[in-house]
């Protein structure tokens, strides 16, 4: 629990959007489900969201850490890599990377590697995440050249010419 002068450290419902939008980018790109599960504060005095891949049947667990995701009651964020919204399975899963709040004035993010080692921290989500989440990251440039410039890509089949 906080204290009226310590910051909540819960993540807001922004932050947990941007953690839902990262699982599921990750998802896109590595061509596999990502599951993000946030972990309640009760448990450790700080929310934290981690993140990993189920395994497949033929995976050699002694390879990396494993950990379990979902469940009953399991706050599993973004659009879960493809599984049913009110799956409550507990997936055996590769741990990639987590991110924890703290209350270490100014930083209120760390991210745990596969290892559990601290590697980064700072005062902003976006700074810790593998993508670029803005909304207009992916919108073109217009434009504003005159679409008579592109006619002259494409001739006119029988030899005219545009002008």
């Amino acid at each position: 629990m906080s204290t009226p002068d310590a910051p909540d450290l819960v993540f807001t419902a922004d932050e947990l959007e941007t953690l839902g939008r990262t699982a599921d980018a990750l998802s896109a790109y590595l061509g596999r489900a990502v599951l993000a599960e946030v972990v309640d504060a009760e448990e450790t005095g700080f929310e934290w969201a981690i993140f990993a891949v189920p395994l497949d049947k033929d995976e050699d667990e002694s390879k990396f850490t494993v950990v379990q995701i979902g469940g009953e009651g399991a706050r599993v964020l973004g659009n879960r890599g493809g599984l049913e919204p009110d799956d409550t399975a507990v997936y055996a899963c590769r741990y990639l990377w987590a991110v924890q709040l703290t209350d270490a004035d100014p930083i209120r993010f760390i991210k745990v590697d596969e290892e559990g080692d601290e590697v980064a921290w700072t005062e902003t989500l976006e700074e810790l995440l593998p993508f670029a989440l803005s909304d207009d990251a992916f919108v073109p440039e217009d434009d504003d050249d005159d679409d008579d410039e592109d006619d002259e890509d494409f001739p006119d089949p029988q030899g005219r010419t545009l002008h």
